[in-house]
């Protein structure tokens, strides 16, 4: 089983990061492989709206992104993480979700799957919140699981830590980095 990682900070070494360290840790222990890609490190441009992806199902704009619609297509798991920024996920993360409209359109207005993968595709936000608020993680799994659809993958849940502010401050948090490793072990043997 392959596990695609999207670390949605812009801040290495940041809360987000830290989460994301014990849950690729359980995938890694529960047997499969790991991938972490950084879009802070890559240059992803907005979607245009061009509409260029509408018949062919492929995005026009060449950028990173392209090297990354074939790893979203052979992964069984995908996780997005991000911290939250104004009650959404950040602007890197976002330029990724919003560039997987070109598999949108593959998807329902072409009606093409991603080829060869047999297995049921599931997909997880890994979010960390500064602010304790009810409602601060709403937002951003609701572009998350939108976005995840678009990729083919179904919404299977996820790891939220509220109260985490100040860089690294996520290390106290023992029982929620221990919860992070059970979230990444039980989601490769999730089928």
């Amino acid at each position: 089983m392959k596990v695609l990682f999207i670390l949605g900070s812009p801040r290495s070494g940041g809360n987000t990061e830290l989460l994301l360290k014990p849950v690729m840790q359980g995938v890694i222990d529960a047997g499969s492989g790991s991938e972490l890609v950084r879009p802070a490190e890559l240059d992803i441009h907005p979607c245009l709206a061009c509409g260029g992806c509408t018949e062919t199902g492929v995005c026009v704009v060449q950028d990173d992104m392209q090297q990354l619609y074939d790893k979203i297509d052979n992964a069984d798991r995908i996780v997005v993480g991000s911290p939250i920024y104004f009650y959404g996920v950040t602007a890197q993360a976002k330029a990724f979700i919003d560039r997987c409209q070109a598999l949108w359109s593959r998807k329902y207005l072409l009606g093409k799957r991603p080829a060869g993968n047999k297995t049921v595709r599931k997909g997880y936000f890994v979010g960390v919140a500064a602010t304790m608020g009810e409602r601060v993680f709403e937002g951003a799994i609701m572009t998350v699981r939108y976005g995840l659809d678009a990729m083919d993958f179904s919404y299977a849940g996820e790891l939220l830590v509220r109260g985490v502010d100040k860089k690294g401050e996520i290390a106290r948090f023992a029982e929620d980095l221990e919860r992070a490793y059970r979230f990444g072990h039980d989601m490769v043997l999730d089928s």
